[in-house]
C-alpha cells in the first residue's frame, strides 16, 4: 500500500506525526509525506520537524503565501502532478486548511480515495475559511476519523454515511502526550525571565503569567475588532504578565493599523507585564502552556490541548467547533469584545471555571486507531 500524506500549515505537523510514527510500522506500507508550502518559515518549519522528529517532506510543493482562491489552485495544479506520478492507493489530509481541501479534491478528481483526520467538526459559521474547508473536505472524503460526539451528528445530518465514520480520538493529544516530558526540559522559562530564581536546575517558583495567541482575520484584519481585544488586554495586563508570540500576520496587522502607536505596550521589547515574542517551536510552546495560570486564544488546537493539561482557556472567538472543550473542557468562550474578555479572566482568577474531564478517547491512542483501521481496510502487514 501506498499512502501519500499531506501538511500544509503548522497545526497539521502536529497532527501527522504520530500517524508517520505508526504507519511505519507496517513493512508492507510505503508513506509518503507532501508539504503544500502554505506556510512556510525555513526556522519555524525545521524547528516543528525536529520537535515532533517527522521525517523531511518527501515532496514539497512551494506554494507559499496567496489569495485563498489563488493557494487552493496553485496546491491543485502541483498535487495533480504528484498523483499521476505516484500513483498512491490513498491520500491522508488533516485538519482544515486550504492544503487540506485543496489535495482532497486533486485526490478526488482522479478517483483516489481520501482519509480526513479530524473530521466533522463545526462552528456553522461559513464566514470562516476553515469551515467552508471542514465540510467540502467531509462531503468527498472516504474516511472520516473523528475526534468527539459533535462530529459524527454533524456528519450524519449532512448526509455522511455512518459506515465512512470511524471515532478514533484526537491525534493532537496524541502528540502532546508523546512530548509531554521532553517539554519539561525547555528553557523557555528562564528565557524569558517567567522564574523567580533563575536557577536552571529547577523551575522553582514561576511568575504568574497568561499566555496568548492571537491570529485569525475575524479578529485581526479587522481594525475596530482588533482595538477590542487590545483595550481589554490593556486592562488584563496590569494584574497578570502575558507572554505573546505573535504571530506574522498579527505583527503586520499591527504595522498596518499602526495599533503600537494607540497601545504603547505593544511598541516595548521591554515591557515587564506585556512579552512580545517571536513565535515558538512545538516544545517550548508547550512548556509555556503547561504552566500559565490561562490561555487567550482564538485557536482551535490549543481549546483541545489546554482541556488535556486542565489550564483555563479563554477564546477569543464567538463559537467553536470543539464544543466538546466546553462541555468537559476548561474552555470559555469569551467573544472578541473588551468586557467579555475581561469578564472571563476575572471569572478565571477567582476560581469560577469548573474541573476539566478528559474526552472520551483522547489517550494518546488515536494514531494507532486510525492506522489500525487503514491497514485493515487495505490488508497490509
Amino acid at each position: 500500500m501506498k499512502i501519500i500524506n499531506v501538511v500544509g500549515a503548522r497545526p497539521n505537523f502536529m497532527k501527522m506525526a504520530p500517524l508517520i510514527e505508526e504507519m511505519r510500522k507496517y513493512p508492507d506500507l510505503e508513506t509518503i509525506l507532501v508539504h503544500t508550502g502554505q506556510h512556510y518559515d525555513e526556522n519555524m518549519s525545521k524547528l516543528f520537524f525536529e520537535d515532533l522528529q517527522l521525517p523531511k517532506p518527501d515532496i514539497y510543493l512551494g506554494v507559499g503565501s496567496a489569495s485563498h482562491i489563488q493557494q487552493i489552485a496553485q496546491i491543485m495544479v502541483r498535487f495533480e502532478k504528484v498523483l499521476l506520478k505516484e500513483s498512491p492507493d490513498l491520500v491522508v489530509v488533516v485538519g482544515d486548511v486550504n492544503s487540506t481541501v485543496a489535495c482532497a479534491l486533486t485526490a478526488v478528481k482522479l478517483h483516489i480515495p481520501v482519509a480526513h483526520v479530524e473530521a466533522g467538526l463545526r462552528s456553522f459559521d461559513r464566514t470562516m475559511p476553515e469551515e467552508i474547508n471542514r465540510v467540502l473536505t467531509d462531503a468527498i472524503s472516504d474516511y472520516l476519523f473523528i475526534t468527539e460526539p459533535s462530529a459524527e451528528r454533524n456528519l450524519l445530518r449532512e448526509g455522511i454515511s455512518k459506515e465512512k465514520i470511524h471515532f478514533v480520538g484526537n491525534v493532537m493529544i496524541d502528540t502532546l502526550l508523546r512530548h509531554i516530558e521532553k517539554a519539561r526540559k525547555s528553557q523557555i522559562i528562564f528565557r524569558l525571565g517567567l522564574n523567580k530564581l533563575q536557577e536552571r536546575s529547577e523551575i522553582g517558583d514561576i511568575v504568574p503569567y497568561a499566555l496568548l495567541t492571537l491570529h485569525r482575520p475575524s479578529n485581526v484584519d479587522n481594525k475596530e475588532i482588533f482595538v477590542e481585544i487590545l483595550k481589554a488586554l490593556d486592562e488584563i495586563r496590569r494584574y497578570i504578565r502575558i507572554v505573546f508570540p505573535t504571530h506574522p500576520r498579527t505583527k503586520k496587522k499591527i504595522v498596518e493599523f499602526k495599533l503600537d502607536k494607540e497601545f504603547p505596550f505593544l511598541n516595548s521589547k521591554k515591557s515587564d507585564d506585556f512579552l512580545m515574542i517571536s513565535p515558538l517551536g512545538y516544545i517550548d510552546f508547550l512548556q509555556l502552556m503547561r504552566n500559565a495560570k490561562c490561555v487567550f486564544t482564538d485557536s482551535g488546537g490549543i481549546q483541545e490541548e489546554t482541556t488535556i493539561l486542565g489550564i483555563p482557556c479563554l477564546t477569543i472567538r464567538n463559537n467553536t467547533e470543539r464544543p466538546v472543550t466546553v462541555e468537559e473542557g476548561t474552555n470559555i468562550i469569551v467573544g472578541n469584545r473588551k468586557d467579555k474578555i475581561i469578564n472571563g479572566f476575572f471569572k478565571v482568577i477567582n476560581g469560577g471555571v469548573k474541573g476539566s474531564n478528559t474526552p472520551k478517547l483522547w489517550d494518546g491512542k488515536a494514531a494507532q486507531r486510525i492506522v489500525d483501521i487503514l491497514t485493515k481496510e487495505f490488508s497490509v502487514k
